[in-house]
């Protein structure tokens, strides 16, 4: 493994300051936001994605536009939690090689191309699960501001044939949300394709991130929050935590710990002819995202029932929103703004619904929300910490709850992060954090979209064989 030790002059350049983390950034301690995507080697090139190539992109990109990714997260005199950035300490990005002794498609599972959308090639899906068993790698590293560890790493995947090379990073969900990610991502790729094509990294980027939180806390400060129903249902239906919040949260949330991943990972995929078929026969006027939680939701309460020998008393049906989609603030904004809303339904209703009705009240739910639902998370993050805590314990699946989130990421640029070698080809996820959540991602072989989500193995056992997912589901593994 090759780690970073020489370019590191680059970041000379940057100097010292204080950036402001928002209510938002402050929430995220202890998560990170990650990717996993190859490339293939189509000319058998022998320095495709080189290592130096990628590293001095990326510190220059950072030393250019990204200083925070070098800070280290502290409270300063004022009690305002800030990204302290000292050119004499600063928090060090982790680049580096890692040779597996393997073919890359060791650890991929194949489906034949049945889709006229498809080019008749078979679908690869890299199998997470078998990459850990069989590799020889024992876990690919998360970021972390504990430990002295990095809040930005990055990893090379090397295989024995060099038929693809996988990029593999992990960023403190500190420094960005999922949108804010893929602005960097893709600025990152503008600078290697500037650096491969020219030999130099002065690169001017076709348009800057907004990195500062000023223009997002002033858009806010002039937003009226709601109660969201499910912020009340925690509230008022969830017993308190026996313990104690001070009225400070930035010095409980900075130290808050890492969030353990969750290694009970599965991934179904769907074809572009069955997500129609899905919609058509759920309800054709409804978008493919709410009826696919409406039948995964369904099916997940019939799996839970049987794993737990009972029907759960409460559904949670949670969905990530772009809050720069809701809120008039620069789509470059690359901070802290997406936020999740929850349908806390009686299992009853789940259960007991057909599948396009279920999709009407997912839908009722959670997309009608704007600045005021974010304004309230805010609200309740700063006032009332202890009921997010509580939400955090309760949403899982349990002989008492079902559990499903989406963060739906169908519509991301992956695409256009080439690093002058052209497109990821194949779109994967390391192990990423609690139980019952699930990532929507574009598959660009045939034009579908996989599901990777985490779900107890023993559970997992009865949603496979569901007779109404697997109509429209391809079960990888």
């Amino acid at each position: 493994m090759l780690t970073l030790d020489t370019n590191s002059d680059i970041l000379a350049e940057i100097k010292p300051q204080e950036l402001q983390l928002t209510t938002l950034d402050l929430a995220q301690f202890g998560i990170t936001v990650d990717g996993l995507y190859f490339y293939k080697n189509n000319d058998s090139v022998e320095e495709f994605m080189s290592l130096d190539l990628l590293r001095r992109s990326f510190l220059q990109l950072v030393a250019d536009h990204y200083p925070m990714i070098v800070g280290r997260p502290t409270v300063n005199s004022q009690g305002q939690a800030v990204m302290a950035i000292d050119p004499a300490n600063l928090c060090m990005p982790d680049i580096a090689e890692v040779h597996i002794a393997h073919p890359a498609d060791t650890f991929m599972t194949t489906r034949p191309a049945n889709d006229a959308s498809s080019d008749g090639n078979p679908v690869k899906f890299f199998d997470v699960r078998r990459f850990y068993r069989d590799s020889g790698v024992s876990r690919l590293p998360r970021a972390t501001y504990h430990k002295d560890h990095s809040a930005a790493i990055i990893r090379v995947l090397r295989f024995k044939d060099n038929e693809y090379v996988a990029l593999a990073y992990s960023f403190s969900h500190v420094l960005f949300d999922g949108s804010g990610m893929m602005t960097f991502m893709n600025h990152w790729a503008e600078y290697a394709r500037h650096l491969h094509s020219t030999g130099t990294v002065d690169c001017q980027l076709a348009e800057l991130p907004v990195n500062s939180r000023a223009a997002m806390q002033q858009y806010f400060d002039s937003v009226e929050p709601v109660d969201p129903p499910f912020i009340r249902h925690f509230r008022e239906n969830v017993p308190p935590l026996p313990m104690e919040f001070p009225a400070q949260i930035a010095p409980v949330l900075i130290t808050s710990p890492d969030s353990p991943t969750c290694e009970e990972q599965h991934l179904m995929h769907f074809t572009p002819a069955n997500l129609e078929r899905m919609r058509q026969d759920i309800d054709g006027k409804q978008t493919v995202n709410m009826v696919l939680m409406s039948l995964c939701a369904q099916a997940m309460v019939r799996a839970n029932t049987l794993a737990y020998a009972t029907p759960p008393h409460i559904s949670y049906i949670m969905v990530a929103y772009d809050g720069r989609l809701r809120a008039d603030m620069p789509s470059g904004f690359t901070g802290n703004i997406s936020c999740t809303t929850i349908a806390p339904l009686p299992t009853a209703t789940v259960s007991g619904s057909s599948y396009k009705d279920l999709a009407q009240t997912i839908k009722e739910h959670t997309s009608k929300v704007g600045s005021e639902y974010t304004k309230a998370v805010i609200h309740t993050i700063e006032n009332n910490l202890e009921v997010l805590y509580r939400a955090s314990f309760t949403l899982c699946n349990s002989p008492q709850a079902s559990y499903f989130g989406l963060t739906a990421l169908r519509y991301m640029p992956f695409r256009t992060i080439d690093f002058g070698f052209g497109s990821p080809e194949i779109l994967s996820f390391d192990y990423f954090i609690m139980e019952g959540m699930s990532r929507m991602y574009p598959n660009y072989q045939d034009g579908g979209i996989d599901l990777v989500f985490n779900y107890p193995d023993a559970n997992f056992e009865h949603l496979k064989r569901d007779a109404d997912l697997i109509k429209y589901a391809d079960i990888i593994y």
